[in-house]
């Protein structure tokens, strides 16, 4: 078993894991989300996604890329999603590339899909009227430099206006 970048070890996908994630990957195939683009990889569990700022926001013309990691018992369970290389700068995006995003946590549903969550995060950057990063970007980092999950982090979710 390899080790996902957060120091934890990968489970092997769960039979309706993997095939919720085949049927969300063929449909991906065939109507990506706007903006958004699967790169190719040898594994099921992990996805690497280019992300297309929006026209007419702050992000136009600006490319990122999300790793999202697929736990075992997905769906039931979220996904880690973090950006990879230098994540936007945004107020809900940390340095080290973990989103605080409610739908990535605590309002997880079953329902939602890799889709809904790009798009989510689409509009969390296409909303946001500034960039910065978070005012406690460089304490949560350090408290992060262990290899720490955003998922285990507790989250408070209290900022709907970015």
């Amino acid at each position: 078993m390899s080790s996902s970048g957060y120091g934890q070890k990968e489970k092997v996908l769960s039979r309706i894991a993997a095939n919720r994630l085949q049927k969300e990957l063929t449909e991906w195939q065939v109507n990506p989300p706007c903006g958004f683009r699967h790169r190719v990889t040898d594994s099921l569990q992990r996805w690497i996604i280019e992300v297309h700022g929006a026209p007419n926001t702050l992000y136009e013309g600006e490319e990122f890329h999300l790793q999202v990691d697929f736990p075992e018992h997905y769906p039931m369970e979220a996904p880690q999603v973090v950006f990879m290389q230098i994540p936007p700068l945004h107020p809900h995006i940390y340095s080290n590339g973990h989103i605080c995003l409610d739908i990535l946590y605590d309002s997880w549903s079953p329902a939602m899909t890799v889709s809904s969550i790009c798009i989510s995060i689409l509009s969390m950057l296409s909303s946001s009227t500034v960039k910065a990063r978070p005012p406690d970007d460089d304490q949560y980092v350090r408290n992060c430099r262990n290899g720490r999950s955003p998922k285990e982090t507790r989250w408070w979710f209290h900022d709907d206006k970015v």
